[in-house]
């Protein structure tokens, strides 16, 4: 797409260091002028493209094992995305894994602005204290939505951000999903309170 726009194409490295929410202000960082050019047609064709190239993406590494264990254990689980609500379901469905969550909360719209309001969703759907909640991200944006919805964050590295731009969050920061399951035995607050629920 961005060389079809008449912008350079960027790398994996690149893309971890520029991208950021809303996802508008990205394209802007590449290069875009939505004064000129017309966002809602960039989006929608963004989507056209990932639905079908989506398809062949894989689950992280120990990502379903880490999901089974802890749903085995009575860890109650939901996804908060940044992805229109559909979309999410049908992501989630097709690699299997949506037995393991209790709710999805996605956004109305294609265009990634913010996870707050369906974070604020979330917790008024599941009714739990957001002091028990741990919300599992990859972006600055999963620190600042736990800090407005009132929970703990961890992120993890190898996702959407640079792991130099995640430091500066405070948050603790994990090597891979397969780590997760160890970081929770150990945590206090999870120890202390029994069964919890990670967003």
């Amino acid at each position: 797409m961005l060389r079809q726009y008449g912008r350079k194409p960027v790398t994996c490295s690149q893309y971890r260091r520029m991208f950021k929410f809303p996802v508008q202000d990205y394209y802007v960082s590449l290069g875009f002028d939505f004064s000129r050019e017309d966002w809602n047609r960039v989006a929608v064709e963004f989507h056209e493209r990932y639905g079908i190239h989506s398809k062949k993406a894989r689950l992280r590494k120990e990502a379903r094992e880490t999901l089974r264990r802890l749903y085995k254990r009575g860890m109650a689980m939901s996804i908060l995305s940044a992805s229109e609500a559909s979309i999410l379901e049908r992501m989630v469905t097709e690699r299997g894994i949506r037995p393991f969550f209790s709710g999805l909360y996605g956004l109305s719209d294609l265009f990634a602005r913010s996870k707050v309001d369906a974070g604020k969703k979330l917790i008024s759907s599941i009714g739990i204290d957001p002091a028990d909640l741990l919300l599992v991200g990859d972006t600055v944006h999963d620190a600042e939505v736990a800090v407005t919805m009132g929970c703990r964050c961890v992120l993890l590295r190898g996702g959407h951000q640079a792991e130099d731009r995640l430091r500066h969050c405070g948050c603790e920061i994990l090597p891979d999903v397969g780590s997760l399951f160890g970081y929770l035995r150990k945590d206090s607050v999870t120890a202390r309170c029994g069964r919890r629920t990670m967003p």
